[in-house]
């Protein structure tokens, strides 16, 4: 879990901890707070509300861990819809990260749960979940690729089917891409998904990431943790992925992450000098073809 990137994921991590524990918690994930505390960059971390000085107040243990907290519901909850109603059997993970939805959700029978990332970040959550009581609720198939990889072969080459119906997760993943490697992911997830798969995604559409450099999320992540997010952003400008699906095909819906706060009751709302205003959750359907 070495470098600047794979901070970000036991950030991410951190936040589920703390959103676990929480009497109104969004999502459980009994298996975050193992990773934090197992890796020496984050083991003085905290993993619950109670453990910040400042509880919610902190832009970053509050706010912030609250975000990832409504975004890991939201998500799971697109998952288990595309498994459960929509009848998909194929779900795949890009840069899963230290993504633990194999044990934590109720999956189906017949689920393969594909898991893509680089070899030493699913080195080290093997690491962590060998040693807990931890089995995961479905097939879980690890591929230890680079996504600037040619991971495509690489996932089919593990049993994916592409004659089969997927569903796909990037979570918070774009950020970091090239336009360029943005646009080839998206077009690889289309080649590889039939009529019937599904895809959610996020987005930034701040037209200067730099405009809110100053927002208490950024300024307080890198004050307290030594990450900054906008060192590691990419700031090219963005492709519109979400219309490109529409051209190949596919219906798309787009989302603030407020519109969620809102249904669920809980999560962060709109503020001033928001580094959250430019983020966007799509959710995406392939059409199936008809028969002419």
């Amino acid at each position: 879990m070495e470098g600047r990137v794979g901070r970000t994921a036991l950030l991410v991590a951190a936040a589920r901890a703390i959103e676990t524990h929480r009497p109104d918690s969004l999502a459980r994930d009994i298996y975050a707070e193992h990773f934090v505390l197992a890796a020496p960059a984050s083991a003085d971390w905290p993993v619950r509300i109670q453990q910040v000085p400042d509880g919610d107040a902190n832009p970053l243990w509050g706010r912030f861990a609250r975000y990832f907290g409504l975004r890991t519901r939201v998500l799971d909850d697109f998952l288990l819809r595309s498994a459960h109603e929509g009848g998909v059997r194929q779900v795949v993970l890009l840069g899963a990260g230290l993504d633990t939805r194999a044990f934590r959700l109720d999956w189906p029978p017949g689920c393969v749960i594909f898991e893509i990332d680089r070899e030493g970040v699913l080195a080290f959550k093997h690491q962590v979940l060998d040693g807990l009581p931890a089995a995961p609720n479905a097939a879980r198939v690890p591929i230890a690729v680079d996504l600037r990889a040619d991971w495509a072969a690489s996932l089919t080459d593990a049993g994916f089917d592409t004659a089969a119906p997927s569903v796909w997760l990037a979570e918070g993943l774009l950020f970091y891409l090239s336009s360029a490697a943005e646009t080839h992911l998206i077009d690889t997830v289309d080649r590889l998904s039939t009529g019937g798969s599904a895809l959610a995604f996020e987005v930034k559409l701040d037209k200067d990431l730099l405009e809110y450099r100053d927002s208490p999320l950024y300024t307080s992540t890198h004050h307290q943790i030594g990450i900054d997010l906008l060192s590691l952003f990419n700031r090219e400008k963005r492709p519109d992925s979400a219309g490109a699906l529409v051209g190949k095909g596919w219906t798309t819906a787009v989302h603030t992450p407020f519109d969620f706060s809102r249904r669920h009751g809980r999560g962060p709302l709109p503020e001033r000098n928001d580094a959250l205003a430019g983020n966007r959750w799509v959710f995406a359907n392939k059409r199936r073809r008809t028969r002419p």
